[in-house]
């Protein structure tokens, strides 16, 4: 299986290699439209300022590669906000495939501290389930064999708002998506790469996905 990531200007990126090569897999990694492209994954990740990564991505084009894939293909972090419509980070817009904004957390209380890090557990029952594919018992095929009370790693100081394609709710100065799908879509807020054996399961789950 040839799978994918994204290089653009973002952090993070070794540490998603480094779980996919736990699992087996070898990843490339490029901003080659043609490799994107013949991929069977493409994983979507990084940590950065929503702007210059955009930037980036359009300068090469990449922003319309990425929304017209066709496998399945897994935003992590940014990688999650970079799908939605816009950001609130630098009032950028993004590359629209979750009709939806990212805001930035706004606390309400003095021990709600920005940015959220720190383990948190999601609430893994869908909003709209007819909205998404091969669902089992509920719950989307990138949690399959996962309960409530498992953990996942967050270090993020901007959310993507509830909708319809959200498929897991965290809650943090209010709850907000922690996970989205939408046809071949999926992202996380959450780290899969840093989250033990509870991410590993979600990185597996996503390579075996059958869309």
């Amino acid at each position: 299986m040839k799978v994918s990531i994204v290089k653009y200007n973002a952090g993070n990126i070794f540490s998603v290699i480094n779980a996919l090569k736990r699992i087996g897999i070898e990843p490339l990694w490029t901003d080659n439209p043609e490799e994107l492209m013949s991929s069977d994954r493409v994983i979507f990740p990084g940590q950065g300022e929503a702007r210059n990564a955009m930037n980036y991505l359009r300068e090469r084009n990449l922003d319309k590669v990425i929304a017209g894939l066709r496998q399945p293909v897994l935003g992590i972090c940014v990688g999650q906000q970079l799908l939605c419509s816009h950001s609130e980070e630098n009032n950028t817009d993004c590359i629209g495939v979750f009709p939806i904004q990212v805001k930035r957390f706004v606390p309400n209380k003095h021990e709600e501290k920005v940015p959220c890090m720190g383990w948190n557990s999601l609430d893994l029952r869908l909003r709209s389930p007819e909205s998404v594919l091969h669902t089992d018992k509920g719950v989307s095929p990138l949690f399959k064999g996962l309960g409530e009370q498992d953990y996942v790693y967050f270090v993020h100081s901007y959310y993507c708002e509830l909708c319809d394609n959200t498929i897991a709710v965290a809650d943090y100065v209010q709850p907000y998506s922690a996970a989205l799908q939408k046809d071949n879509f999926f992202a996380t807020q959450f780290h899969p790469e840093k989250s033990g054996n509870v991410g590993r399961k979600i990185i597996q789950n996503f390579i075996d996905l059958s869309v």
